[in-house]
């Protein structure tokens, strides 16, 4: 069970249905953020809740400065938001890795376009949370190269490309981390 993302590759054995297209290389993806879950694509039905301090979410870097990365959070405790209903979270140098802090550059740890897994530590301000990548189990989920490739994790700061062999800095998250698993104690039933 995995949290897929719109054009991330699923397995060859899917079918295409709601939530799955194939692409012109024959490759079945996610259309839809969804559970995959037994060779099946689910779209949960419940609500997200506002993203609160210590919550897990999910979400695509917009831009980037040289001091933050700005988010669009489409994941809240591993509850897809509802499309158009994304907030705004934004990563603080500072606030990219537990040690080195003022060594970090942003650029080397993310790029447009990333999915990012990161903690809410405060709720920022009026427009945005501030966003924590400093675990070992948060940072980018799916990038893609300069190329258009999908890349996988090299090391825990950089990402290869297996279609040119190129090797991109990222602040990766641990490889093997499941966030289907990962929920926040106010959304425990």
């Amino acid at each position: 069970m995995s949290l897929v993302f719109p054009g991330q590759p699923l397995s060859s054995a899917v079918e295409k249905s709601d939530g799955v297209y194939v692409d012109s290389n024959g490759v079945p993806r996610a259309s839809l953020i969804g559970i995959f879950k037994n060779n099946n694509l689910h779209v949960p039905k419940l609500r997200a809740n506002a993203p609160t301090e210590n919550s897990i979410v999910l979400g695509t870097v917009l831009r980037l400065s040289s001091q933050q990365a700005t988010l669009a959070i489409q994941v809240v405790d591993n509850v897809p938001l509802p499309y158009g209903e994304d907030y705004t979270g934004v990563i603080r140098s500072q606030d990219v890795r537990a040690t080195e802090k003022d060594k970090i550059k942003i650029a080397d740890c993310f790029r447009g376009g990333d999915i990012v897994a990161g903690q809410v530590i405060s709720l920022g301000d009026s427009r945005s949370y501030y966003i924590s990548t400093a675990r070992n189990d948060l940072g980018v989920l799916y990038a893609t190269s300069a190329s258009g490739a999908p890349m996988e994790p090299y090391s825990w700061e950089a990402m290869y490309c297996p279609r040119d062999g190129t090797i991109e800095p990222r602040k990766v998250a641990q490889p093997s981390a499941d966030y289907s698993k990962h929920q926040h104690a106010s959304s425990k039933p």
